[in-house]
């Protein structure tokens, strides 16, 4: 298994696992924010964030965490051998949202320029975090299955379902890249 796609809420633990699973296997991680975000914040122009998704996934292996789904899945889930759906609870992400934001540490998926605010934006993200199961999530899913649906799916939920899914890492490579 050599491409991978992590997709699901923010504060999900997409990076965390997108990090863990490059380490356990040796490939780089993509981290979409940061290809994404300019500083302050600011978006891209639309093709100048396509043409670095495009790049970053040009690579014959890659684990590559982020949604962005109308604007890259037809970049990515093709060549995806690995799709994971991180289903962790919207109070779980929300929490953590919340934490990573007042502490603002810095982290290797936030993009360079990019400091946690405590703003009205802030809070229209936070509405976004609670409504993206119902939201955002089906849309996701629709054109994840519009683009790549043979793309093998794992759902993963809670930190224990993650911890046994990286415990038994070798026999789901194994299975992903169709070996016995």
């Amino acid at each position: 298994m050599q491409r991978i796609v992590i997709l699901g809420n923010a504060g999900s633990g997409k990076s965390t696992l997108a990090r863990a699973l490059g380490q356990r296997l040796g490939l780089p991680v993509i981290h979409l924010d940061k290809l994404f975000w300019e500083p302050g914040w600011t978006e891209p122009d639309p093709e100048q964030f396509r043409t670095r998704v495009g790049e970053a996934v040009a690579g014959d292996s890659w684990v590559c965490e982020g949604n962005y789904a109308r604007r890259t899945f037809d970049l990515r889930l093709p060549r995806a051998q690995l799709v994971i759906w991180l289903d962790t609870p919207r109070l779980t992400c929300l929490k953590r949202v919340i934490l990573r934001s007042v502490l603002d540490r810095p982290r290797p998926d936030r993009a360079a320029g990019c400091k946690e605010q405590l703003d009205k934006a802030f809070l229209e993200f936070l509405k976004f975090v609670w409504q993206f199961d119902r939201g955002y999530r089906p849309g996701i899913e629709a054109m994840r299955l519009a683009v790549a649906p043979e793309v093998r799916t794992v759902h993963l939920r809670g930190e224990q379902q993650i911890r046994d899914f990286l415990e038994h890492l070798d026999s789901a490579v194994t299975l992903a890249d169709g070996m016995p």
